[in-house]
């Protein structure tokens, strides 16, 4: 099988507050002997906040980002959900609207860059299940992780909107579910795993926000889990670490370490645990 090649876009907060994640991508990827081209000029995707207050900057930022992967004629890969969200909005609105795609074009020529519209914009969990295979995955686990009970967190920017995200259904997701199971684990099923983290409300409405968080986590523990797992970091930056707002917005204790989906999967493909960067979690992964 020809080796799979793709130009990674890291976002923001995988270089910065959740380093862990970008440990685990690059061990797993290399597991899976995977090359991932680091688009090391990309900026941040607006984090759906500068699309609120400039959206033609927004598309315009978003564009020059897509346009590197494109320099490299390969798929663009993301391993956050909101970069995921506003890389494929973006494609999907310049693709369907010639005028708006040349208003960028233009802007874009001031920097030696334009947007043809030629790489995907795909999130590696959907690369690993669609190109490589959870059949092939299974066969290249080493450590089953037979003994836990994984609830899956999915995130709202990866499974809606449903025009964008076609991989899965946003009422009943299965494609964590089904990497879980790849990976030996147990999945949990439980009613706020398509829920919001509350990620993006914090700063406008921080009790809602915590609400949220502690819904989704005290859900996981009532369904008997022992971790939750992500493939958002900024899902995970919620989840595990504002487990004392939560658990005092809801009134009840509530706390499960949290593993990024590259940490679940490098743990069962075998590879070393600092490789993964467990030890950065503020809940302790304390079970391996």
């Amino acid at each position: 099988m020809e080796k799979l090649k793709y130009a990674l876009f890291t976002g923001c907060t995988a270089k910065q507050s959740t380093p862990e994640q970008m440990m685990s991508t690059m061990a797993v990827a290399k597991k899976l002997g995977i090359e991932l081209v680091e688009l090391t000029e990309a900026s941040c995707c607006g984090a759906s906040h500068l699309q609120d207050y400039d959206d033609f900057l927004s598309l315009v930022l978003n564009a020059r980002n897509i346009a590197y992967a494109e320099k490299h004629g390969l798929t663009m890969v993301t391993i956050c959900n909101t970069c995921q969200l506003n890389t494929a909005m973006t494609k999907h609105r310049l693709d369907e609207n010639p005028e708006l795609k040349a208003k960028v074009n233009e802007k874009l020529a001031e920097v030696g860059l334009e947007y043809k519209g030629t790489s995907e914009i795909v999130h590696f969990l959907y690369a690993i299940i669609d190109d490589i295979g959870l059949d092939k995955i299974k066969e290249m686990v080493v450590k089953p992780l037979s003994e836990f009970n994984i609830a899956p967190f999915y995130g709202c920017h990866n499974i809606r909107p449903s025009e964008l995200h076609k991989k899965d259904n946003p009422y009943r997701p299965t494609s964590l579910d089904d990497l879980i199971i790849a990976c030996g684990g147990k999945n949990v099923d439980y009613e706020e795993k398509n829920k919001c983290c509350g990620f993006h409300v914090e700063l406008q409405a921080p009790k809602t926000a915590a609400i949220l968080t502690g819904n989704a986590i005290a859900g996981a523990m009532d369904g008997n889990a022992d971790m939750m797992v992500t493939p958002c970091p900024l899902c995970h930056l919620k989840l595990d670490t504002q487990t004392g707002h939560a658990s005092e917005a809801i009134g009840r204790d509530v706390e499960l370490p949290v593993l990024h989906m590259q940490q679940m999967v490098g743990l069962a493909l075998g590879c070393d645990l600092e490789e993964l960067g467990l030890q950065h979690h503020l809940v302790e992964v304390n079970f391996i």
